[in-house]
Formats: C-alpha cells, structure tokens, sequence
C-alpha cells in the first residue's frame, strides 16, 4: 500500500468513473486500473462493485475511504510542517547566555530574531558559564553564548566554541555621584578604596575581580555583596557604591557613569558555544547567524565611540 494507490482510490470512490478520475489524476486510465487492482490485492478484498457504467463500493471498500482520507490528509500535514520548518517557520531554539549578556547582546538578538523569524519557539536560560557547558553537553541547549576572563582558561569541554568579543571591564558610577566625574580612568587600588557592590558568587566577572584584588594584595571596600545583575546597577544608580562590570551593559545607561579600570586592566572574551557532535537544526543555524552579525554590529558602533568592546580574534 502507497499514498499513490490511497489517492487513486479515494478519487474513484469521490467520482465513480474509472475514466474520469484517471483524467482528474493526469493519469492513463490503464495506470489507475492496475493500482487500484494492486491495491485490493494487497488488502486482500474488493474495493469496487464494477458494473457498467456504476461503480460503487463495497463493505470492504466502505471501511477503507475513512482511512484511507486520514492517512492522506496526514501526510498532507506532515509535508506541510516540513516545508514550514524547512522555511523557518517552525521550530524551536533553546539559548543559554550569562546574566550580564542577557541584559544586553542577547536582547537584541532575541528582538531581531523574532521580528525575522516570529514562528520559531525561543527557550533562554540564564546562568553562569560553566553551568552552561553543562547543559549544552548533556543536550538541554542548542547554543550557549559564555564568557572566559583573559587569563582564565576556558573550561575543558569538547564543545565548539567561536570567540565573538572581547570587551573590557569598566568602573560604573550614578551620574549624581562625584567619584568618577571627570575622571577617564580609575586603577584597581583606586578602586579598592571606594566602597563597591559585588556580584553573586555564581557570576564569573566576580571571581575575576576578586582575583585581579588578591593578585595585588588589595582588599576591596564592599557595600554590598551577592548581588546579582539587575539589583547592582540599580543599586549603583541610586548612589549606594560603585561596581566593576563588562563595558556592554553601559548600553543605554544614561543613569550611570563608567571609568576604564587601569593598572591592571580586565578583560573577558564573549564566545558562541555549541556541541560539535550533533548537526544543528536550520532554526539553531539562523540563531547562530544572528548572533553572530548582531556581534559584528555592536563591535563596528563601539570602535566608533569608545573603543572597549572589539571584534575577538578567531582561534
């Protein structure tokens, strides 16, 4: 039994001539005949009473119309829905991405992804880095967007990455505040005297900065500890401290003020992580894209202007 065989069916039963259905199908009628006769010989009985000039059904045939309808309509859908996924739109992409990057790269992304391809189901989670790689070898995530620090390995993964960024951390201050009024740069034991939030120990921009403070034998003034993305520059903004964070989240932030952070500056790698085990859907693939050319945008617009966030050299 084929689609072929239901179809040729399914038209003799809907028009009780031989002749004509074949002319309907752009079929000889010869062809339709013997698929039709294929067909009850498969099946093991008689679908038609043939009588000159009246054909009508048998019981056998009765019982099959139903099904024989069903079977074509669903592949019918089936053909449909892969055309629709194969047109992107179906589908389904499950990004990962830091909390400092959701607030920023990947909001745009998402925006510019759904505006080109609204039928396409997003799933975002957000955490840290490692936590990330996590999921995405265990299958839970198509594609992860992670950070490494400058001299922080990254972790030891057969994961694909692609390095995208590099941007480099900056002192952030309310624009009421006096500390960096005027100032364009800030050193790190500057910084250790002025009182700062700090983020959640999950947030890998944490563990950089408190090693750069122990590397110099600094201990920074804290305010404010655990905090996680949100509540630190809102905090920062109402004038409570300062704190160190990646040059992107200055990103239409007319509430706060920024320092470049000198001897030593800091600096982390943004990169696209995905399994290389697996091929990735055609909604995964576009998802990739775009990040990818959102990248290349936010990095041409700040070498314009301040110059912190830079295009990453490819491994």
């Amino acid at each position: 039994m084929n689609l072929e065989q239901l179809q040729s069916f399914v038209e003799v039963a809907r028009i009780g001539h031989f002749t004509r259905a074949a002319a309907h199908l752009h079929l000889a009628q010869p062809s339709l005949s013997r698929q039709i006769s294929t067909l009850e010989s498969d099946l093991g009985s008689e679908l038609f009473h043939r009588a000159r000039g009246n054909i009508t059904l048998t019981d056998a045939g009765e019982s099959l119309l139903p099904l024989a309808r069903r079977m074509l309509a669903d592949a019918d859908t089936v053909r449909y829905e892969m055309q629709e996924l194969a047109g992107l739109k179906k589908g389904r992409v499950r990004l990962g991405a830091t909390p400092t990057l959701c607030i920023s790269l990947v909001a745009d992304v998402l925006t510019s992804f759904h505006v080109a391809y609204p039928g396409i189901d997003l799933h975002l989670t957000e955490q840290g880095s490692r936590g990330l790689l996590d999921e995405l070898a265990g299958g839970a995530l198509d594609i992860a967007l992670i950070t490494t620090s400058e001299d922080g390995a990254p972790p030891a993964t057969s994961l694909q990455r692609t390095p995208l960024l590099t941007e480099e951390l900056v002192v952030i201050s309310s624009m009421r505040s006096p500390i960096l009024e005027d100032r364009q740069s800030l050193t790190l034991k500057e910084l250790a005297a002025i009182e700062q939030i700090t983020f959640h120990e999950s947030y890998d921009l944490r563990a950089t900065t408190m090693q750069a403070f122990h590397a110099a034998g600094l201990t920074p003034k804290v305010v404010l500890e655990g905090a996680e993305m949100d509540a630190v520059l809102r905090c920062v903004e109402r004038g409570l401290g300062v704190a160190v964070v990646p040059a992107m989240v200055m990103v239409d932030r007319p509430g706060l003020r920024s320092a470049r952070l000198t001897a030593p500056s800091l600096s982390r790698t943004i990169s696209l992580a995905h399994r290389n085990d697996v091929t990735p859907t055609r909604a995964a693939q576009a998802m990739q894209e775009m990040i990818i050319d959102t990248a290349d945008i936010l990095a041409s617009a700040n070498r314009a202007t301040t110059g912190l966030i830079t295009r990453a050299p490819q491994q």
